[in-house]
């Protein structure tokens, strides 16, 4: 098997308190492959992404695990060496790409601090590279936007510089927290286009961190669902969507609107209880329809089913 270009093996994830954030997260994404990370809001979505790039929130620490990328462990190492991986090796689009800019410098200086930063380029060769990165997200003509501040552009504008930037180390892994929230439509397909495009060609492991399936399913190659700082359910994204086996899974499902459907809409009930008050057994347990007596006592573990992986004691099996 080809290694990954990004494995997560047993992230465990707390505070100074030593309240547990995320409880032993594992996944996997080979070169080339787009891997959806769903959930809803405050399931450790982020927090794994942020764990993956060496950049946990002030108040959280990894208590043990590993983050590998292209078979190279970055767990042990210090801020010095982690800042030569991330934006080289691993890089990341945020969520608020207007925000993450500074709002004092152009466009043009991001690209070229990243490019002389991560591939040592000559100021010559940078500005080059940043007209061809700007080329590249589809801002044109580059030379108009080099000189422009971030509240010159647009957020959907804002967002493709943020992927240029993020593209500035050539990494081998791209995580992409929610990077199409609050866009309109039309730009937020050609985000995507923009993404998919990059893994397809370039073989770019892109780590897609999101709460709208219905982005998933157009792009994402496999699906990990998050709940409660743990993986639910792991699967191929036609499996996923044709027959979820994790009732948290199926909730989603069930609670998104489609045109075509004629029965009604059934919103998941109750909500995701905060990281210190998780209920006794499986933290979805609460919420479930079809929760069995060990639910209550007993959590249970990510196991193989076919080509997926499921944690649930009531789990649906195919007949």
């Amino acid at each position: 098997m080809p290694v990954p270009a990004l494995e997560l093996d047993d992230l465990r994830v707390a505070n100074a308190d030593g309240m547990a954030i995320l409880h032993g997260v594992s996944l996997c994404v080979a070169p080339g492959e787009v891997l959806g990370l769903v959930g809803e809001s405050g399931c450790g979505k982020s927090i794994t992404g942020a764990t993956a790039m060496g950049m946990l929130p002030p108040g959280l620490r990894l208590h043990s695990g590993e983050v590998t990328i292209c078979g190279g462990r970055i767990t042990d190492l210090d801020e010095t060496a982690l800042a030569g991986v991330r934006g080289r090796r691993i890089a990341l689009i945020p969520q608020d790409a207007t925000a993450s800019l500074n709002p004092t410098r152009t466009v043009g200086w991001h690209l070229r601090e990243g490019l002389r930063r991560h591939r040592g380029l000559a100021s010559r060769q940078a500005a080059q590279g940043a007209l061809d990165l700007l080329e590249q997200v589809g801002l044109t003509p580059p030379e108009k936007w080099l000189s422009a501040y971030p509240h010159q552009l647009s957020g959907g504008m804002n967002q493709r510089v943020a992927i240029a930037r993020a593209l500035t180390g050539q990494p081998d892994v791209l995580i992409a927290d929610e990077p199409t929230t609050a866009l309109d439509v039309t730009m937020q397909a050609q985000i995507l286009e923009l993404l998919t495009g990059l893994a397809q060609s370039g073989g770019l492991a892109l780590l897609f961190v999101t709460h709208d399936l219905g982005v998933v399913a157009q792009i994402a190659d496999r699906v990990a669902v998050m709940y409660c700082g743990r993986i639910v359910e792991a699967a191929p994204v036609a499996d996923f969507f044709r027959q979820p086996r994790h009732p948290y899974s199926a909730g989603l499902l069930a609670s998104i609107p489609e045109l075509d459907r004629r029965s009604h809409v059934a919103p998941l009930p109750g909500a995701v209880p905060p990281p210190g008050a998780l209920p006794a057994g499986c933290a979805f347990h609460p919420r479930c329809k079809r929760a069995l007596p060990a639910c209550w006592e007993e959590r249970p573990e990510l196991n193989q089913l076919g080509q997926g992986q499921v944690a649930c004691f009531a789990v649906q099996v195919p007949a």
